[in-house]
């Protein structure tokens, strides 16, 4: 028989059961197990590829070793499926026995390993997915990444403030779009400016083209965009083919769609659009362009905002086993999570002790050409933003 969460009672007691029996072992052992959880293939491979590249440069970067013991990352690929996120949590949990559960790369995919970080007490630290409420899901989630409201208030106040009165929005139909959707229209509205119509695209295999036709049509002053990273290029493609970058509608957008891992490729129609996010590869402090050329150095690549994401979770998973000396226990590593501050390659960020979110700078960014090739240029800040839908309660 299932219970409410989709586990069956057997599975839940076994999962339970290991965590009891496991949890002492693992503070006196060797080894402490990181499970990273990603999708490798499919859509959203991107996401993995970054993440996992960021975790294991964290570990050459600063060693294997913490407080006496020594970091294995266990790498699991999701193919960005729920069903298949569940069951890969609940391998690692009771035949691998980690003691910390990672990645997650879009929010169902944490909605699915939650009920699990809860039943065995594991922290769960989300390096990517960005829907406010994840951390809600189990006292066990910590998140490294951040929250669309976070980000998106931030192009609204941006928006109100230069001349854009009435706005379309265009956002992928999951938690975080529909996050994102409402926040931007809440916001603006708020200034006194009008969101004219809403669109939301299929998540997988989206054909922005007949629904870009209906902002065509509406001529807003400007469209609002989320979607998720590595979709991108395939909005601006169809963006440019229905002749809205000539319209005079001005696109906005969070950053995911103009993703430093993508917005090279996208030529030229990109210049000059306008993001608000809380990393780019341009920025310019010291501990992002070391970061960013030991990373080129690494991958062959540019870092992007899931990057530092996955950079940020290992430095909690870090600094949370010196707090407790190497102790596995789960309460207690999520403890030493809360109010933990540092200066990230993205800026300073902590870890919020109430909603264990994370709190950021957040920059508005313009699409520039330096040094040959386009980069989100930061042109003006937003500090130490927390997600702002749980500052509201």
């Amino acid at each position: 028989m299932k219970t409410k969460s989709g586990f069956s009672r057997r599975a839940l007691i076994a999962i339970g059961g290991a965590a009891m029996l496991v949890g002492p072992a693992l503070a006196q052992a060797q080894t402490v197990k990181v499970g990273l959880i990603l999708p490798m293939t499919g859509p959203f491979a991107s996401t993995g590829r970054q993440i996992e590249a960021a975790a294991k440069l964290y570990i050459a970067q600063n060693g294997a070793t913490v407080a006496g013991k020594t970091i294995e990352l266990v790498i699991k690929d999701d193919t960005g499926t729920p069903d298949v996120t569940r069951r890969i949590a609940q391998e690692l949990l009771v035949n691998d026995k980690v003691s910390f559960l990672a990645g997650f790369g879009l929010t169902p995919l944490a909605f699915a390993a939650a009920p699990l970080a809860t039943q065995s007490k594991t922290p769960l630290i989300v390096m990517a997915a960005a829907t406010s409420s994840i951390t809600e899901q189990s006292p066990f989630v910590v998140r490294s990444s951040f929250t669309l409201p976070q980000i998106t208030i931030g192009i609204a106040d941006w928006a109100s403030k230069n001349g854009i009165k009435k706005a379309m929005t265009l956002v992928s139909d999951y938690g975080p779009g529909i996050d994102a959707e409402k926040a931007f229209k809440e916001r603006l509205t708020a200034a006194g400016g009008e969101v004219v119509g809403d669109v939301r695209v299929p998540l997988r295999n989206p054909d922005f083209s007949p629904f870009l036709q209906r902002v065509s049509d509406a001529k807003p002053d400007a469209l609002f965009v989320f979607v998720p990273s590595g979709a991108g290029s395939q909005f601006m493609k169809q963006f440019v083919e229905r002749g809205l970058d000539k319209s005079g509608i001005k696109l906005i957008a969070t950053g995911d769609v103009t993703d430093d891992d993508i917005v090279d490729s996208m030529g030229d129609v990109a210049l000059g659009t306008i993001t608000t996010h809380h990393y780019s590869a341009a920025h310019p402090s010291p501990e992002n362009k070391a970061f960013v050329e030991a990373f080129r150095k690494a991958a062959n690549t540019r870092p992007n905002f899931m990057a530092v994401g996955g950079w940020d979770g290992m430095h909690l998973i870090y600094e949370a086993l010196k707090k407790t000396n190497g102790a596995t226990d789960g309460t207690a590593l999520v403890e030493a999570m809360k109010g933990m501050s540092w200066v990230s390659p993205r800026g300073p960020v902590s870890i919020d002790p109430k909603t264990r979110d994370i709190v950021q700078n957040v920059y508005v960014r313009k699409v520039e050409k330096v040094n040959g090739e386009l980069y989100n240029v930061e042109f003006s800040t937003f500090e130490a933003v927390p997600d702002p839908v749980k500052a509201a309660k």
